[in-house]
C-alpha cells in the first residue's frame, strides 16, 4: 500500500470540501458579528494549520506572505478573542487555499512518515504519520463546522459535496 499516495488523495479531498465552504459562504456571513468566531477566521485557521503541519518540523515553516499575527488563532472561550477589523476576504483565502493544495504533493513526498516525533513542540512524542492523520481530521472538523453553519443559514441551498479522493494531476 502506498501510504503517501493515500494521504495526498485524502488531503486534496478534504481541502476541496473546505474550498466549497469558502466559495458558498454568503457575504453577510463572512464576518458576521453574531458568530462568536467568524466564518473567515475558522477557514483561515484551518488553512494555516494545514500548511504548517505539512512540514516535517515547525522550524521549516514560513507563513503565507499575507499572514497577520494572531489571525490563525481561534479564541477560547469563543467570545474571548479580540474583534479583527481587517479580515481576509474570500479571494485572499481562496488564493491561500490554492497554495496549500498545491503544496500537498511536494510536502507529503518530503515527509518522513516513519519519524517517531511530529516535529512540533506542542505535539512531542507524537509519531509523524499520526500527526498527518490528525491534520486530516483537523481539516474535516472545521469543514464540517463551516458546512453546518452554511446549512443552518441557507438550508438546501448550501451544498458542500462529499469528495471521496482526489489525485493531483
Amino acid at each position: 500500500m502506498n501510504v503517501k499516495r493515500a494521504l495526498k488523495g485524502q488531503l486534496h479531498a478534504s481541502l476541496d470540501m473546505l474550498k466549497q465552504t469558502i466559495e458558498q459562504c454568503p457575504d453577510d456571513m463572512w464576518n458576521r458579528d453574531a458568530d462568536s468566531v467568524r466564518f473567515w477566521q475558522v477557514a483561515y485557521h484551518t488553512l494555516y494549520f494545514t500548511h504548517l503541519y505539512l512540514h516535517q518540523k515547525e522550524a521549516d515553516f514560513v507563513p503565507w506572505e499575507h499572514h497577520k499575527d494572531d489571525y490563525h488563532d481561534l479564541p477560547w472561550p469563543a467570545d474571548s478573542g479580540r474583534k479583527i477589523d481587517d479580515p481576509y476576504n474570500k479571494e485572499q483565502l481562496l488564493a491561500y487555499w490554492q497554495i496549500c493544495d498545491a503544496f500537498v504533493e511536494t510536502a507529503v513526498d518530503g515527509l518522513d512518515l516513519d519519524a517517531t516525533d511530529s516535529g512540533f513542540s506542542w505535539h512531542k512524542g507524537f509519531p509523524k504519520l499520526d500527526h498527518q492523520l490528525q491534520n486530516l481530521r483537523h481539516i474535516q472538523h472545521h469543514t464540517a463546522l463551516l458546512s453546518g453553519r452554511l446549512r443552518a443559514a441557507m438550508g438546501d441551498k448550501a451544498d458542500v459535496a462529499w469528495v471521496r479522493f482526489r489525485h493531483q494531476t
